[in-house]
């Protein structure tokens, strides 16, 4: 009966992982990080650049390779295909979430438990981003929780387990080739001071198998970094230095940025907030393992991540993690108690604020709607109409897990929203998220004069990677103010801020054919906001001999 529950369970799970990360995942244009990763993927491929990657032709050994290794398998089997080349990190967002909940399993040995964490943390915004996103932050997460799963295994057994100890170390390692100490530091090292302080597993016996874990690690996690130090020293050596000091100098905000992490939860902030401050209220909660490991979990990893200088919210995912099995200890916590005529006023109060809050916003998505949405023309009245009915029949679910205190329908009921919106609202709020009237480079791939061509841009201007993903090319700086480099590479297309005559030298100009492809922008933010740049605007021209 436990194995078919567990069973039902998972099965449920993978579902919801399907829908969370995988349906309508082409909607949003790829970002700066997304464009690396695919640029990059894209020449392991075509140029066989696998060991040594590059990015539009420079060594990229910023990040280790194996997120890109696995966009690249994407890349060879559906060329430029966004959908597969982010459903590689939808994989790996269902592997986070698999160890996730064995970990809750491991740890809490309580399968309810287990699944409302999972559900909170399926429906936390930066969760399912990241999980859409060909970027690197989900794999190396994703890996070091399989670590820690195996960790918890090999501390809780008598005996020692070498098996659980190598593969934590496989795990590890496989984390440092996604990202470097990135989650060793975010989100091991907070698990470790959790852990070790309120569970003080015992280590008799089992000092040889941790050996052999770092060993595993260090093998499975360094040797591409040992051969690019072998054959690229100098270069490795450079960029250690800058990404060192980018650590330092690049993003630096104050300590205290981090405050409002809770708001990384999206929809759950104010549960958060509220299981943060449950011993105020509930004294027998205050000495629980069960409420301590996972807060003091959290806790620590926003201490150590304020604790560096360069900051920025991304940082915050594993935060997630530790704040799901958080969230999750109250609503099991209400669950049992707000059935009971002993509940005491204050878990009622508290619980209907979380719930009545989540069901208003709700309720008021519809006329958010009318007024983003439909009166801009993005949507048509019916099919508002449609989205309003359902939007609102969940808010009536919401409302009564509200007024009858079920804290596990009002999870239900925001899950139920979730689900709804990647598989019906999304794709229609496609032209609300991008920008409708980009006229994106990717257009030239199809222009017959343009096949085999190279592409150059102005040395003088900053070239943003973006450009050369929808390029599908390489795109090389060329110095434009000497007319000799520029005969040197006829023919060759040029993409300029302004017009070719502009930037071109005019004895050049007398001297070669120009043909004018036109103007291409490839903002993903309309003209009207501000984070509109006009370094994604480029006027395409074609150079050939007389």
């Amino acid at each position: 009966m436990k194995d078919k529950l567990l069973s039902k369970q998972g099965w449920v799970i993978l579902l919801i992982c399907i829908i969370s990360f995988f349906i309508n995942n082409r909607v949003v244009v790829p970002d700066i990080m997304e464009a690396r990763n695919m640029v990059t993927a894209r020449e392991m491929v075509h140029d066989g650049n696998w060991l040594v990657p590059t990015m539009n032709g420079d060594l990229r050994l910023e990040k280790p390779p194996l997120p890109t290794w696995l966009t690249a398998v994407a890349e060879m089997i559906s060329p430029d295909n966004l959908a597969l080349q982010r459903a590689m990190a939808g994989f790996a967002a269902i592997l986070l979430v698999a160890f996730f909940y064995l970990t809750a399993l491991q740890v809490m040995r309580n399968k309810r438990y287990a699944f409302i964490s999972t559900i909170l943390l399926c429906t936390c915004y930066n969760i399912i981003l990241m999980g859409r996103t060909a970027s690197w932050d989900i794999y190396c997460h994703a890996f070091m929780m399989g670590a820690i799963y195996f960790l918890i295994k090999a501390f809780v057994t008598k005996a020692c387990s070498w098996k659980d100890f190598t593969w934590a170390g496989v795990f590890m390692g496989l984390s440092f080739m996604s990202k470097g100490p990135v989650s060793f530091y975010a989100l091991l090292l907070p698990f470790l001071i959790s852990y070790c302080y309120i569970y003080r597993p015992s280590m008799k016996g089992k000092w040889k198998a941790l050996a052999v874990m770092i060993a595993v690690c260090l093998i499975v996690g360094c040797w591409w970094y040992a051969f690019i130090y072998l054959f690229h020293g100098d270069a490795m050596s450079y960029v250690a230095d800058k990404e060192s000091a980018a650590w330092i100098n690049r993003n630096v905000r104050p300590w205290y940025y981090y405050w409002s992490f809770f708001l990384e939860t999206g929809v759950w902030a104010i549960l958060l907030l509220s299981s943060l401050f449950l011993p105020l209220w509930s004294k027998e909660d205050r000495k629980r393992k069960e409420y301590l490991f996972p807060l003091l979990w959290m806790l620590s990893t926003v201490v150590l991540l304020s604790l560096l200088p360069e900051k920025k919210n991304r940082y915050l995912l594993p935060v997630l993690m530790s704040a799901a099995y958080t969230m999750g200890y109250l609503i099991i916590v209400w669950a049992d108690r707000l059935r009971s005529p002993q509940a005491s006023k204050a878990d009622k109060a508290v619980y209907r604020v979380n719930a009545w809050l989540v069901a208003v916003v709700v309720a008021v998505l519809p006329i958010a709607g009318y007024w983003f949405v439909y009166r801009p023309g993005y949507v048509s009245l019916p099919t508002l109409a449609v989205l309003s009915v359902l939007i609102w029949g969940i808010a009536a679910c919401l409302i009564r897990s509200a007024v009858r205190l079920q804290p596990i329908k009002l999870v239900g009921g925001v899950l139920i929203l979730f689900l709804s919106a990647e598989c019906f609202m999304l794709p229609l709020l496609g032209n609300v998220i991008n920008n409708p009237e980009m006229k994106s480079v990717s257009r030239t791939r199809d222009l017959e004069e343009l096949k085999d061509v190279p592409f150059y841009y102005n040395q003088k201007d900053e070239l943003r990677i973006e450009l050369v993903y929808a390029a599908g090319r390489k795109i090389r700086p060329l110095d434009m103010a000497h007319a000799d480099s520029v005969k040197s590479v006829l023919p060759c297309a040029i993409l300029t801020h302004g017009r070719a005559e502009e930037e071109l030298p005019v004895k050049l100009l007398r001297s070669i054919d120009t043909t004018y492809i036109g103007q291409y922008d490839d903002n993903r933010w309309a003209k009207s906001s501000s984070r509109y740049n006009d370094k994604f605007v480029y006027h395409i021209t074609l150079l050939k001999k007389k």
